[in-house]
């Protein structure tokens, strides 16, 4: 991938926001750096940057993608309340192997839990 300074801006900003944003989110504090961003260079970015496997796209969570600078093997908790998605790493949970017939090679995965973060069952 060629060299871009918006792109770079792009993903330094992502890293220090590092919430798993959605375009939107990610689109004002990029604006807030340089106001010659447009959103047309943001959204091409973005999706380039997770076609390269740069960064992290992650959908299911509303209608918006979400992304994350984050791309080694992890998983995601989601809080239902709040939005939040929060990184867990993949040592720390027990998920029985799967045992993959039919000669079928796993390119990638995404497990992603929801439920209640501890700030929303504490209100």
């Amino acid at each position: 991938m060629n060299y871009s300074r918006q792109r770079e801006l792009i993903l330094e900003t992502l890293k220090e926001y590092a919430i798993h944003p959605n375009a939107e989110e990610l689109y004002i504090k990029v604006h807030e750096k340089d106001k010659n961003i447009s959103k047309g260079t943001l959204y091409r970015n973005l999706n380039r940057l997770a076609k390269e496997g740069i960064i992290k796209k992650i959908d299911g969570l509303d209608s918006s993608s979400h992304f994350d600078h984050n791309i080694h093997e992890h998983y995601h908790l989601i809080c239902t309340k709040c939005n939040r998605i929060f990184d867990i790493e993949k040592e720390t949970t027990q998920i029985p192997q799967l045992n993959i017939e039919n000669d079928f090679k796993v390119l990638s995965y995404d497990i992603i839990f929801k439920g209640i973060c501890k700030e929303c069952s504490n209100k």
